[in-house]
């Protein structure tokens, strides 16, 4: 009787495979935090040595546990019903502690790192062993509860990177996120359980795909958001118009060039896989490396626009002209993952930017982000020429092929 009631909590094979209002609603608070994330970028911009690598570091590990957060949540609504009272309770206490980390993270590596670490930890502990409860007798039970364990396992060096000297709260931090994130890719492992692996769970293919989309799209429009703000908030002139249009040009070039193809086909190379936990899972770091890129774009027009033609500096680079080869490449990762191919447009296009950087590191940074357009416009034209013409290709994933038989008895 336990079981079956846990069983309710599970996505049935009927539930929709579209994202719910709520999950649209909990995306605020990231919203907030991704402003958040580029804002501390920006304040690297005149930064240099190890001054710039320090700081750089500091909040790319504070976006990673951030996008733990995310695409924790994105899984556990892949896998129970969302419509359920107590998964819908979970979300909406995730987002509560997400908009606190957000609200603290300009200061999270300062004074504010004890919300920070504290709200972090309510999600990575208390969330699981709130779904184990509700799973009651139900075998998929363990799986939280191995989350719980080793949280619980790295949240001392969260709680000691927070209460302990500034100096050690990077090396305390940076550890205890590389045992999350190797802990999820391990499958959580544990002395007479064994490991659950994400690449063998049962998910709605449909529903992560949506997800994945959906957080690349809120990035997108905090590009834009920034584009926005920045020029209306700066003095008008024709450079910074000039810069102002770039900048809008690259997130639209950066948008069709995601969907073309192969971000139009996520969901159905989901749906087709024989483990879509395994295609999730890789997809999963993919769009982390997608929205990344899209942040540190963001962080470029915001420099750009505010000074056009300013002498060139290392931090301008690293968001002008990173921010969209990063772009490239994890969206080549992605193609490889739909079609198993990647495609010569996107080679040419990393390595056109990689033998532009040396020059432009002594251009302007307006010079440096006219170029980042004109290599993106060739990308989308040899696209669109490649495609022309052609029928809509079917999915072929090289990923999550082997039977299903082989999914876990957990998942």
């Amino acid at each position: 009787m336990a079981a079956e009631r846990g069983a309710a909590l599970l996505r049935p094979p009927t539930s929709s495979g579209r994202a719910t209002f709520l999950e649209l609603f909990f995306d605020l608070a990231f919203v907030v935090a991704l402003t958040r994330v580029s804002q501390r970028f920006a304040g690297l911009s005149d930064d240099t040595g190890w001054a710039l690598v320090e700081g750089f570091g500091r909040t790319l590990l504070l976006f990673l546990a951030l996008w733990l957060i995310w695409s924790h949540t994105a899984w556990i609504t892949s896998r129970y019903e969302p419509e359920q009272p107590i998964i819908q309770a979970v979300v909406v206490g995730t987002m509560f502690a997400g908009l606190v980390m957000a609200v603290a993270l300009p200061r999270a590596m300062e004074e504010r790192a004890l919300p920070f670490a504290v709200a972090y930890l309510m999600v990575m502990v208390v969330r699981p062993l709130v779904i184990a409860a509700a799973l009651r007798g139900h075998p998929r039970r363990l799986v939280p509860f191995r989350l719980a364990v080793w949280a619980s396992a790295s949240a001392p060096l969260w709680l000691a990177g927070a209460l302990g000297p500034d100096r050690l709260r990077l090396p305390l931090w940076a550890a205890a996120l590389t045992v999350d994130y190797v802990a999820w890719a391990l499958g959580w492992p544990l002395p007479w359980l064994g490991a659950s692996e994400v690449g063998r769970w049962r998910i709605a293919g449909t529903h992560l795909a949506d997800r994945y989309q959906q957080m690349f799209l809120i990035a997108l429009g905090e590009s834009i958001l920034v584009i926005g703000v920045v020029f209306s908030g700066t003095d008008y002139s024709a450079v910074r118009a000039a810069a102002f249009a770039v900048a809008f040009a690259i997130s639209a070039l950066i948008w069709r060039i995601y969907f073309h193809r192969a971000g139009l086909l996520l969901a159905e190379a989901l749906e087709r896989s024989a483990m879509p936990g395994r295609l999730g899972a890789s997809s999963e770091r993919t769009h982390l490396l997608i929205v990344f890129s899209v942040l540190v774009t963001s962080v470029g027009y915001e420099l750009v626009i505010h000074n056009p033609f300013g002498s060139p500096r290392p931090g301008w680079l690293l968001f002008v002209v990173g921010g969209p080869m990063l772009f490239l490449v994890a969206r080549m990762r992605l193609e490889y993952e739909i079609f198993g191919r990647v495609s010569p447009s996107r080679v040419a296009g990393v390595l056109a930017l990689l033998l532009f950087t040396p020059a432009l590191a002594r251009w302007a940074p307006m010079v440096g982000l006219s170029v980042v357009a004109a290599v993106l416009v060739l990308v989308a034209l040899l696209d669109s020429l490649r495609s022309r013409g052609r029928p809509l290709e079917v999915s072929a994933s090289p990923i999550g092929r082997e039977a299903s038989g082989e999914r876990d008895s957990e998942a």
